[in-house]
């Protein structure tokens, strides 16, 4: 067990986790210690780790990680447990990651395409009884009865954004398992539900929320740029009720006021806010999305998420907040849980905390930074990070505080990312869908 036994100290935490970057987190702290324990030193000696090759450590981390998706999924639904403590509360956007997954887990043989097709009748007889809201789904279900989890105050309702990450692993998966005729009507039926056009409002824009007892009272923008592309490519190509290309440029571009074009040590940002934000941003949208040759006029997504990466390990490096722990292999700030709380952070809300799906998620825009981060991760932190479902959530080696948790929005993002940096798989089986291709051709996308 790889312990620093002055940095151990142990808080009463609960947190609710968001997928959003905007200002929705929730969350309580209690118990807080001020000051950190010191305790005896164990005389036990460092068990080692063995060493590994690249595609060994890789396979290893992948695998491990989709488990919290298999063997820890919801009994009674089979999508994924929000996050490790909380044993019923299931969610659809975190679940939509570990689908898209499937396909990967299926090709490498850590489940069989029988047993694939099992969860997946599972699941999707979950989806079909539960309530939805104009075809859309609500952030989180209970996964004993179905019903609806409320996620945060006036929002009992359909979440458009979650609702679109939960899609994008059904289409990947409807695409993998292109021969199984009733699997593939089954998701079809899903996908052609939902009524994107719905929670435009009949405005050039997409509304985040909706619910039956508060209508679009939450009143929440899906503007850019954040996660969130990926709502508006399956908008408009929805062959049931999509919208408009105005749509997308009015109201997701804000007519071009999207492009920012800032400059951060050497690397050029055609989007975003200041030094990037949290790095989810690169990941959430493109576990379908292929952005190695995705453009349109705003921006090239290539150059967009790279110097997305490249600045937020730069930052990290260049540590102007002097916090322990950070270096060029303990890097990546994104939406995490904490020491004191759930928080999206970023260069601009930096906490000291280092989240490792924000490294291992940027494989395929920054391969040699993420790679000295896995083997930092996982041979020098060892046991201290390293659990039953790959690596715990996120860690503060400036307070001694390592997480013992797990949270599904981040789990998913690793398998996946990971996925597409050594095959492009999950990318392939999203962009060659036929109705993924109009709706990028009609919102003017080069790909």
């Amino acid at each position: 067990m790889k312990l620093k036994s002055f940095y151990l100290v142990f808080f009463s935490i609960f947190f609710i986790s968001c997928s959003s970057s905007d200002d929705q987190t929730q969350y309580i702290s209690d118990d807080i210690p001020t000051e950190i324990p010191d305790e005896e030193e164990s005389e036990e000696p460092d068990e080692e780790i063995p060493s590994l090759s690249e595609e060994e450590l890789l396979d290893k981390v992948q695998k491990q990680t989709f488990m919290y998706f298999w063997d820890f999924a919801g009994s009674n639904s089979g999508l994924a447990k929000e996050r490790s403590s909380d044993n019923n509360t299931v969610t659809t956007g975190g679940s939509g990651f570990g689908l898209a997954s499937f396909p990967a887990a299926v090709e490498r043989g850590w489940i069989s395409r029988v047993d694939a097709l099992k969860r997946l009748d599972k699941i999707l007889t979950f989806l079909e009884n539960i309530e939805t809201y104009h075809g859309a789904f609500a952030h989180w279900y209970r996964d004993d009865t179905g019903a609806t989890q409320p996620f945060s105050a006036n929002d009992d309702g359909g979440d458009i954004v979650e609702t679109a990450f939960l899609i994008q692993g059904l289409l990947i998966n409807r695409s993998f398992f292109s021969e199984e005729t009733e699997l593939k009507n089954r998701i079809t039926a899903i996908w052609e539900a939902v009524e994107w056009d719905w929670y435009t409002q009949g405005e050039d824009v997409i509304y985040w929320h909706w619910s039956p007892n508060y209508q679009f009272e939450k009143n929440l923008k899906v503007k850019g740029w954040n996660e969130s592309l990926m709502v508006y490519v399956l908008a408009a190509s929805s062959p049931t009720y999509s919208v408009e290309a105005e749509v997308y440029h009015e109201g997701w571009a804000s007519n071009g006021s999207i492009q920012t074009s800032r400059n951060y040590y050497g690397n050029r940002l055609p989007l975003g806010p200041e030094l990037g934000g949290p790095l989810f941003f690169a990941h959430y949208s493109f576990i379908g999305l292929d952005p190695r040759n995705l453009s349109d006029q705003y921006a090239s997504y290539w150059q967009q998420n790279t110097s997305h990466s490249l600045i937020n390990y730069e930052y990290v490096v260049s540590n102007p907040n002097n916090y322990e722990g950070y270096s060029e292999n303990s890097w990546g700030l994104t939406a995490s849980t904490g020491y004191n709380g759930y928080s999206a952070h970023s260069p601009t809300n930096d906490k000291g905390i280092i989240a490792p799906t924000a490294a291992l998620s940027s494989f395929p825009y920054t391969p040699e930074k993420s790679m000295n981060a896995l083997r930092y991760f996982y041979e020098d932190l060892g046991d201290d990070l390293w659990g039953e479902y790959g690596f715990y959530d996120a860690f503060s080696q400036e307070v001694g505080w390592f997480s013992d948790g797990y949270l599904a929005i981040d789990q998913g993002p690793i398998v996946a990312m990971i996925e597409n940096y050594r095959t492009g798989l999950l990318w392939d089986l999203f962009m060659q869908d036929p109705e993924i291709k109009a709706g990028l051709d009609k919102l003017g996308f080069n790909y």
